[in-house]
């Protein structure tokens, strides 16, 4: 019970983390028309929950899905499975810290320092982080499907014909 427990609150964690990533690439589109002042003024004033909430669902899944994988070490297919997951969303944080973090502390710079330049700071590395944040999402759905064939290859299938009328 422990352990399905467990699988179940990595498995939501890494959806909960994806959410953050889908809904950037669903915005993409119509965020890379935007000017200068509008894209900045989304920018700076709708993502703070992202980060608050979301980096709490990012680390957390990547722990839950270590963690996970050490307790199915011993179980074949599914260990292999749960790894490659634990290694996407590792793989997902690793794409946000060297291609979103820097442009995120840029951006924060230009707020302390200079208001006025922020959107050209934004449009200047605005393909950078939008696309950063795609690449994520990559990562990070490649992982959420690997968590959830970890379990698949655990699940019998079902009965032939032939084990049911013998």
């Amino acid at each position: 019970m422990f352990l399905r427990s467990w699988r179940l609150a990595t498995i939501l964690l890494a959806a909960l983390s994806l959410t953050m990533e889908s809904a950037h690439v669903l915005e993409l589109p119509q965020k890379m028309q935007y000017d200068a002042q509008l894209y900045s003024a989304v920018n700076t004033t709708l993502y703070r929950y992202f980060a608050i909430v979301g980096g709490g669902y990012e680390m957390t899944s990547i722990l839950a899905a270590v963690v996970l994988a050490y307790l199915v070490r011993r179980q074949g297919p599914s260990f292999g499975w749960t790894l490659i997951g634990a290694l996407f969303l590792m793989v997902a944080f690793g794409i946000w810290l060297a291609v979103v973090a820097p442009v995120n502390r840029e951006v924060a710079v230009a707020m302390s320092s200079a208001w006025e330049s922020v959107p050209a700071v934004w449009m200047r590395l605005r393909a950078r982080w939008e696309y950063g944040h795609a690449a994520g999402f990559i990562a990070q759905l490649l992982g959420v499907s690997a968590l959830m064939l970890s379990i698949l290859v655990e699940t019998p299938g079902r009965p032939s014909r032939s084990s049911q009328t013998g």
